[in-house]
């Protein structure tokens, strides 16, 4: 095609190339960006059909990428896809032992409360059950913000709290308990410093929730069976004198020992993720590395390279000699930031809006995991001897007792949340999660809390195979228990590790991800406080007065409430504010 229209056209283009500078493609056609020699973007003027066509291949190609990476993203990722593997089963296990301890003594907590004082109704024990509950997250709240790395000193509290003989004893243990227990903001602080990459997330942060499944599988079986030996197991342990003077130690001894496993594997195992702190020594990991050191001898290996992106390691980076310091010289990781956000900018809307919906969360949630266990092992109603005295059902709403399940049963009642929780965390969560989106996952399960706990209480009123005051026994009711928790599991199950992500990128900058977990830990722990107090309150005097589902009904409209506040939750990056010096994490270009 010629003519002095396009010759027109191709004398401009020459001209703008000349004194511009500017690198006009060897296609010509039409009018494109082109890369200017000072760096700034200028225009090209393009002319033959040659060039249209090569636009068109570009943008055709541009899409195609773009589709690649929208199909990249909605793929599920395999747990083998995880990267730094060693450091997540560290940090797991670690989380592993406060579940594990915490269900345990649930299991039997309502009996030894009695055994502490056997003339106390049951509305007390109700109330000191909450109390027990809530001082744990009530000192954990205190010290969630300080805690970093600390000696832990919850294996002395579990053995105190296993040979306590009075009601104070036991809660100035788990006070005790509560105080040097604020390392679960630190663990999410780390994977999300370990695994940057959002692709990777809902794998790596549901590693937390599925942990604390397989404690209250394995907690309450150990607490079921390992309480009261001496009565349990008499031709064993009945002539034993220090099972029969402290029938509750041998459970806390077992959690104080998996306990002490933990607090070896933290200080031996775990590698600092802290951006200013990485470079500076660490001695348990290098003592670690001696005592490899004594057992293996070979000195010819391969160190793992790490990438710009800390998610990523290549093992291609051979070992270095020693220093006089006995650690390998290697040079400091790149810091994303070097400017600190001032803590009076953290509360952003959306980081206020998050932790208000995190509040209502750990409320209910708090509670049901308090009363629960007190709901499973409160006697049946009599009706030769109801409570209060005089009193008669009235359904729906006026009824009264429990399931007067024994600790045993407890710890297998308990134990079926873990296992209803882990299967669809394994099976289910990754799938879903990738398909429907991290907040709408999220707000669905919301909707299944208060369903819940509408129908809970009405356990109480089905019928027995044996006739009170005799425990809750036949198929149907251990039917309709499953039934409630798969509710509450499901809601549970995709919840939490939603929230946490949540949490996670709602941080306004990398600077403050620590504080922001802190922050989010401590308002979980004021809400896992005030919730078992209050709830252990209510219960009781639901229970003297014949409205035993009072308290389950007040936690529904607590579920309500975060319903409606997630309407107002959006997800963030985790870099909401840039400060100066900051740079882009590759691991979210």
């Amino acid at each position: 095609m010629t003519g002095s229209r396009y010759e027109a056209l191709d004398n401009a283009a020459s001209t703008l190339s000349t004194t511009s500078s500017v690198r006009v493609s060897e296609h010509s056609g039409f009018l494109r960006d082109a890369q200017v020699d000072d760096g700034t973007k200028g225009l090209a003027v393009i002319t033959s059909p040659e060039g249209l066509a090569a636009l068109g291949s570009g943008a055709a190609s541009s899409e195609s990428e773009e589709q690649k990476r929208r199909a990249e993203k909605q793929k599920v990722v395999a747990w083998r896809d995880l990267p730094k593997k060693k450091q997540l089963f560290v940090i797991t296990m670690t989380r592993l032992s406060e579940p594990l301890v915490q269900t345990s003594l649930q299991a039997y907590m309502y009996y030894q409360l009695k055994w502490f004082d056997p003339s106390l109704p049951d509305s007390v024990i109700a109330s000191q059950a909450g109390v027990l509950h809530a001082s744990f997250t009530a000192a954990q709240f205190v010290t969630a913000m300080l805690w970093g790395r600390v000696a832990d000193t919850r294996v002395v509290s579990c053995i105190g709290f296993g040979f306590s003989t009075s009601f104070h004893q036991a809660l100035f243990f788990r006070c005790l308990g509560g105080i040097t227990n604020g390392n679960i903001g630190v663990l999410r602080t780390m994977i999300s410093e370990v695994v940057r990459e959002k692709k990777y997330q809902s794998r790596a942060f549901l590693l937390l929730p599925m942990t604390f499944n397989i404690g209250i599988i394995v907690g309450p079986v150990l607490g079921g069976i390992l309480s009261d030996p001496a009565a349990s197991y008499p031709n064993l342990f009945g002539q034993v004198l220090l099972f029969r003077n402290f029938p509750y130690a041998l459970p806390n001894l077992v959690s104080a020992g998996f306990l002490f496993c933990a607090l070896v594997g933290v200080v031996l195992l775990l590698e600092e993720t802290h951006d200013a702190l990485r470079d500076k020594a660490d001695y348990g990991r290098l003592l670690a590395s001696k005592l490899v050191s004594i057992f293996r001898r070979d000195t010819i290996g391969y160190t793992p390279l790490h990438s710009r992106d800390s998610s990523i390691t290549v093992e291609m980076s051979p070992i270095l000699p020693e220093t006089d310091h006995g650690s390998t010289s290697h040079a400091p990781p790149r810091r994303r930031y070097i400017s600190t956000l001032p803590f009076r900018r953290i509360f952003t809307r959306n980081v206020s809006l998050t932790l208000l919906a995190h509040f209502f969360l750990a409320f209910h949630l708090g509670t049901f995991n308090s009363l629960w266990f007190t709901f499973l092992s409160t006697p049946v109603y009599n009706p030769e001897k109801p409570t209060p005295e005089g009193f008669r059902p009235s359904l729906p709403f006026h009824f009264n007792g429990g399931l007067g399940l024994p600790a045993r049963n407890v710890g297998i009642a308990m134990a079926m949340l873990g296992a209803i929780g882990i299967t669809m965390q394994l099976f289910l969560y990754p799938r879903l999660s990738s398909r429907f989106g991290n907040v709408r996952m999220w707000r669905v399960c919301l909707f299944l809390f208060p369903v819940a706990y509408i129908i809970l209480p009405y356990l109480s009123v089905i019928p027995s195979t044996t006739p009170p005051p005799s425990q809750k026994t036949g198929v149907g009711i251990w039917v309709a228990l499953a039934g409630v928790l798969f509710i509450q599991v499901t809601g549970r199950t995709f919840a939490l590790p939603a929230q946490t992500i949540l949490v996670n990128n709602c941080t306004p900058h990398p600077s403050v991800l620590g504080t922001v977990h802190g922050i989010g830990q401590s308002v979980s722990s004021f809400a896992r406080t005030v919730g078992p107090i209050s709830g252990g309150f209510l219960f009781g005097i639901g229970h003297d007065h014949g409205l035993i589902g009072g308290v389950f009904w007040s936690m529904a409209g607590i579920a309500i409430f975060g319903l409606i506040a997630s309407f107002w939750v959006k997800e963030g990056d985790g870099h909401e504010i840039w400060l100066e010096g900051d740079e882009e994490d590759e691991a979210d270009a």
